[in-house]
Formats: structure tokens, sequence, C-alpha cells
């Protein structure tokens, strides 16, 4: 069972309490080069990223922030290192959220003023520590950025904010280290009641950083830790969100309908790969937890097939359409893409047709028995 947090709002987006992990990335644009950011953070919504954070360098990318705003409909947050002034100029120009590490921003009357900007405009602090920039008293105590060391920075942080009587927080603490940022986020849980922002940091390239981000988060996960998610994946940050997406699906956390491919051998007679590439993106968009099969012979086939929702098993240039179990028709190899969409768009109108049922029969039941009390009640 997932751990229930304070809750906090960032823009329109509640996080934490009982509300859904929230999928979050970071642009790679300048944010001061307004146009690309807009564009960016379009696409990343489009993807299904919901809260959306940015580097401010210096004061042209913290003034971007109010232009680009007009342009997006998910939240924004200020990602802020050394020079609160930064920090205030994001606050200035309606920025949702602000990410600070206390321990680079050394002067506590510095940090109390972005803590007072943030209460008058009811923004939310996310305290983000990483393993790469924690203060010296901690590396000089526990010799290095081990886990004590980072523990200890985000203890600090939080007592110091605290202090100014400012509870909207976040917590954040990332490492390379995949067993550290493991244990490091079980502990957090323990410790606090805020919401946790959960993510590997530089984890790596597309497949290694994927694999590495599954395995770290997806343990984190399983322990009901975590209220916000971010796969850390050099390159284009539109590519994170689909990774995240599979291993919040994988715990019932995101619902997404469920690809199932043959891997392929030397019995398969038709070309699957094109098919597959091309009903993995058709499928993207769709918020319906149906069960996708695309089998390449008649070996395993017919079965994984049967225990789809829709799919197909391959012959000669040809493949077998099940639908639920049952065989439907022999389809050509030119014929498959476009009855597959068709049939998976098929399955939704029936299960949202049905859901309309079941809750205007339960609407009926509703609204009679509230007439059956008035009118007991008259």
């Amino acid at each position: 069972m997932h751990k229930v947090t304070k809750t906090i709002k960032v823009g329109n987006v509640l996080i934490g309490g009982t509300n859904h992990v929230v999928i979050q990335s970071m642009t790679n644009t300048k944010t001061k080069d307004i146009k690309k950011t807009i564009e960016q953070i379009n696409k990343l919504e489009k993807a299904g990223c919901e809260i959306v954070r940015v580097a401010v360098t210096d004061l042209e990318d913290a003034q971007a922030i109010k232009e680009i705003k007009k342009e997006i409909k998910i939240p924004i947050v200020a990602d802020i290192h050394f020079d609160y002034r930064l920090a205030l100029a994001a606050i200035t120009a309606g920025v949702d959220k602000i990410r600070i590490n206390p321990g680079n921003i050394k002067d506590t009357s510095k940090i109390k003023l972005i803590v007072d900007a943030c209460k008058e405009k009811h923004i939310p602090i996310r305290i983000g520590i990483n393993s790469g920039s924690i203060e010296q008293e901690f590396l000089d105590k526990y010799h290095g950025p081990k886990l004590e060391a980072m523990l200890a920075s985000m203890d600090k942080a939080i007592k110091l904010i605290e202090s100014f009587n400012f509870y909207d927080l976040v917590l954040s603490v990332k490492a390379t280290n995949i067993n550290d940022t493991i244990i490091i986020n079980e502990e957090l849980a323990k410790r606090y009641n805020y919401p946790i922002h959960i993510g590997l940091t530089e984890s790596g390239t597309f497949l290694s950083g994927t694999i590495r981000s599954s395995y770290t988060l997806g343990t984190i996960l399983a322990k009901g830790i975590g209220n916000t998610i971010r796969v850390s994946l050099h390159g284009d940050p539109i590519k994170e969100i689909g990774v995240a997406k599979e291993i919040l699906s994988m715990f019932n956390l995101y619902t997404k309908p469920t690809l199932i491919v043959c891997p392929t051998c030397g019995r398969t007679e038709y070309n699957i790969t094109p098919i597959v590439e091309e009903i993995e993106k058709f499928i993207q968009d769709i918020h319906k937890p149906l069960k996708v099969a695309i089998m390449g012979c008649v070996v395993n086939g017919p079965g994984e097939a049967k225990e789809a929702d829709i799919g197909i098993a391959g012959g000669k240039n040809s493949a077998v359409l099940f639908k639920r179990g049952k065989i439907i028709k022999k389809l050509q190899e030119d014929e498959i893409i476009e009855t597959l969409k068709a049939e998976i768009i098929k399955l939704i109108g029936d299960e949202n047709e049905n859901w309309f049922l079941w809750n205007g029969k339960s609407f009926a039941c509703w609204l009679w028995r509230l007439c059956s009390l008035y009118f007991v009640y008259q």
C-alpha cells in the first residue's frame, strides 16, 4: 500500500496524500529561448508529463517563465542553484514551484527571503539534495557523499525551512548509486510525512538509464514510497515519459495498454517489426488497461493472442485475429495494422459504453432512493 503523505498543490496538480504518482521531467532547452522551451514542454505534456522543471541560470531565464506559462498547461518548476535572487525573480514571474538545494545557498537570511516569498504566493518548495552537491561540513564529517551525509543535509534543510513556519515541502534525495538511492528514500519515508519525489540522478543513456531507473524506482515504488517520479535519461526528455509510464504501470499506478510482443525467431513468416512499432505508437495515448498481443508464429502465438483483449498470431504472410479468446478472421499482412487499430478503437468504445450503462444504472438507483426518501419524510 502506498504511503499517504501531506498533500501539496503545485499549480493545478495535487501531489501526495491519496493522489496518483505524478510524472515529471525537465527541459533541456535554454529557458531564455522561449519558443523552443514552450515547444518542448508542450511535447512533454502530450507524452504524459504532468509537471515540468526548467533550469534557471540567470535573470533572463527567470523572467522567461512569465511568457512560457502563457503557452503551456502544466505546472512549471524553477530549478535554482547558488543565487537566491533567481528564485525571487522566478516567483515574481509566476512559477508554480521552486526547487532549491539549501546547501549551495549558504546564507540562511537569503533562504528566508525565498521561503517568505513562496509563503506569500502559496508556492511549494522542493528540497533537492544530490550526492554531488552536499555541504562541505557533512562531506568532512562522513568522509564523502555517503548516505549519512545526504540525510544530514536534508535534515538540516528541513529544520531550517520549518523554522520559518513553512511546511509546503516536497523532498528529494538522489544519488547515482542504486542501493543508496533506495535506502535514502526508505529513510525519508520513515522520518517525514512530506511528499517524496523519486529519481536516480545521472542514470545514463537510454538503454542503461532505463534499466537502472526501472530497478531503482521500481524497488522504491514497491515499498509504497514516491509521490512524483522522474526517469533521468541522457538526450530527448520525451523518452523519459514513456519509461516512467511503463514503470508505474507495472505497479498498477498508471493505466495504459499492455503490449505483448513475440521476440521472433526463424519460424516467423511475416514482417512483424513495423507492425509492432506502429501499434506501439498508436496505443501510447490510450488510458485503458487493454492487453494487445502481436505474436510471430503458431507455437506460442495462438495461446498468447487468445489471452489478450485483441491479438494476432502470425502465419505465412498473414495472421489470425483473436478478440478476447475468439478467432475473428484471417488477415493478409497488409491488412494487419489498420485492422488492429480499428479493433482497438472498437474495444475502447465498447468499454466506454459499458461504463456509461453501468453508471447510468447507478445514477438511476441513486435518484430512485432520493425520491423515495423525499416522499417518506414529506
